[in-house]
């Protein structure tokens, strides 16, 4: 199973960035930020939608799984970029130009790290 979830990775790559590639001409802005809002969306699609199927039956529990299972989606794709995005940088010797964009991904990390761990949400932070 693994082999061929793999395999269709291989087929599919290719073609999502040439997607996000074209999506961010069509609209003027870098592919950069197209790749950052909508690769994760992609890439957790499953994940978006059992949250959304959780969600809809509104009681305590079943939104606290969804809430649960978003963040600790977020948290684990923001971690795992972000490494491969400095190790990238560090391991080949490449230009730093990305301060900004870095900042604000780490600032994200721990906003979102420090409603993770709190005991009791409000209406207002979920």
């Amino acid at each position: 199973m693994l082999t061929i979830g793999t395999a269709l990775v291989l087929i599919f790559s290719d073609p999502m960035v040439d997607v996000l590639s074209e999506t961010a001409n069509r609209i003027g802005v870098p592919s950069f930020y197209v790749s950052f809002i909508l690769a994760p969306l992609a890439s957790n699609a499953s994940e978006v939608i059992a949250s959304t199927y959780y969600a809809q039956k509104k009681t305590s529990k079943s939104i606290t799984i969804s809430l649960t299972a978003l963040e600790g989606a977020a948290s684990m794709n923001n971690s795992f970029c972000l490494s491969i995005f400095m190790a990238l940088i560090y391991f080949r010797g490449l230009a730093w130009q990305y301060s900004a964009e870095t900042i604000s991904i780490v600032l994200v990390q721990y906003g979102i790290g420090a409603l993770a761990l709190r005991k009791k949400m409000s209406a207002m932070t979920a």
